[in-house]
């Protein structure tokens, strides 16, 4: 049997990262030569998405491009469970397609496909519900000192516009005793923040404890030692309860970040998009319990039957709660769900003129808001160095990898060095913030605590 030395893209969502760190884990396990260099690879693993349309146009695009660049491919994740043999059919160079419930047959369907250059193999089950509480070996894929934590998997809503419970089915909780072990390994190899993902977060334990146990996983990582930051992804309105907040409010380690996809704010929309109303409840709920928390919303314009009434609905929404992170999509007709069906579809250029205006008005408040954290100090996860501007590249609490703001950081090359440390890389460095731009911030690292401009130019 050959030994194909196998390259790696992993698109779409973090829960897909993590699938692919699994695979991967499970194939270097076995022997199975990883190259994260695609043109040294033979094989090709392509864990893709089709959540949307443009999703599934950049999993098309990278599936041509290494096709036509002579590489075999193993096609996994949401498109392998969406469209089955129709990708057999179309792209000749598909050796494999593993779906989202199957990844855990990856190291026998690489080994049948080395063993049998002609064998095509589909591990796709109708039911992707295979997901179990076993801690599988990882390869970190990831660029700093953060990891995902999947905490569960599937969905048990029905928002009128997701596909997501068609490619995931329905919500499957690990066990925190399974998510602590994992925790631990992944600190133990360096990693100071964990980031909790699935498709709802605060769903989490409902299934097999009959109770909302997300605080009780927090309380459990909490205890982990040399573990800095704890980061909470995707709660739904009608679950981010009292009880959570409180927790979150509690507990040092878990950020003053709450990231919630609200999705629409008129009654109406979110009647027709199956979500729930009155999302102004749970944004005061929040505000009212966690002090100096920023929150992360995302919307969709353009949704069936959305009128220029809702749309500035919407526009008032966001103006009066001022959201420190925002994500505005336009709709994306898909007509395996509902809302694919619903007569008033809108066109694209309405979609993407209502997108625009929000956005625009997003920059401002996102400027303004950044603006008063200069003077602050702040901590902030150092993940890079830009050699070309001479500046480290983190992200303070209230900012998730690959979505929210940067912090650049310089070194003080004057004055007291006890004052103005030395800059270390993959760890929580305090920065007072000199400059703001709106999805920016700029500083220096100093001594902690310090509370404001004021102290560290006293001190100094």
């Amino acid at each position: 049997m050959r030994n194909p030395k196998i390259g790696v893209v992993s698109l779409g969502c973090p829960k897909n990262a993590t699938d692919t760190e699994v695979m991967l884990g499970l194939l270097n396990e076995a022997g199975f030569e990883i190259t994260f260099d695609n043109d040294e690879a033979e094989m090709c693993l392509v864990n893709t998405c089709s959540f949307i349309g443009d999703a599934r146009k950049e999993s098309v695009a990278t599936l041509i491009e290494l096709a036509d660049q002579g590489k075999e491919l193993i096609i996994a994740g949401c498109m392998a469970q969406h469209f089955k043999q129709e990708l057999m059919d179309e792209i000749p160079e598909a050796r494999a397609l593993v779906g989202t419930g199957d990844t855990r047959k990856i190291v026998d369907v690489i080994k049948a496909i080395a063993q049998d250059s002609a064998l095509r193999v589909v591990e796709v089950s109708d039911i992707p519900n295979d997901y179990n509480d076993e801690v599988l070996p990882r390869m970190q894929t990831g660029v700093g000192a953060s990891a995902y934590l999947k905490i569960a998997e599937g969905c048990d809503h029905s928002c009128s516009f997701c596909i997501i419970p068609q490619l995931r089915g329905k919500f499957r909780s690990r066990s925190i005793e399974s998510l602590v072990k994992e925790a631990r390994i992944l600190v133990a190899g360096g990693v100071k923040e964990i980031i909790l993902v699935s498709q709802d977060s605060s769903y989490y334990g409902l299934d097999i404890y009959q109770r909302m146990a997300l605080p009780d996983l927090l309380r459990a990582l909490h205890e982990i030692p040399d573990l800095d930051w704890i980061r909470i992804m995707y709660c739904y309105p009608t679950e981010t309860n009292r009880a959570l907040l409180e927790t979150i409010a509690e507990l040092p380690k878990v950020v003053k970040y709450v990231d919630i996809p609200l999705q629409h704010s008129h009654p109406d929309v979110l009647a027709a998009m199956a979500r729930p109303k009155h999302p102004e409840k749970v944004m005061d709920l929040i505000r009212e319990v966690i002090p100096d928390v920023k929150i992360r919303s995302t919307f969709i314009v353009g949704f069936p039957g959305e009128t220029e009434e809702h749309v500035e609905h919407l526009m008032a929404f966001i103006e009066k709660y001022r959201f420190d992170r925002l994500g505005v999509f336009t709709y994306s007709k898909q007509t395996e769900v509902p809302s694919g069906h619903m007569s008033n579809q809108l066109p694209e250029k309405v979609k993407k003129a209502r997108r625009s205006k929000i956005m625009k008005m997003q920059h401002r408040i996102a400027s303004e808001l950044n603006q008063a954290m200069v003077g602050r100090v702040i901590p902030v996860l150092l993940e890079a160095y830009d050699e070309s501007k001479g500046l480290y590249i983190g992200r303070s609490q209230w900012d998730a990898p690959g979505i929210d703001n940067q912090v650049f950081v310089r070194e003080n090359q004057e004055g007291n060095p006890d004052d103005f440390p030395a800059a270390e890389m993959a760890e929580i460095n305090w920065v007072l913030v000199e400059e703001a731009h709106p999805y920016d911030l700029f500083g220096v690292a100093v001594k902690a605590p310090v509370k404001d401009r004021e102290a560290v130019l006293q001190e100094a």
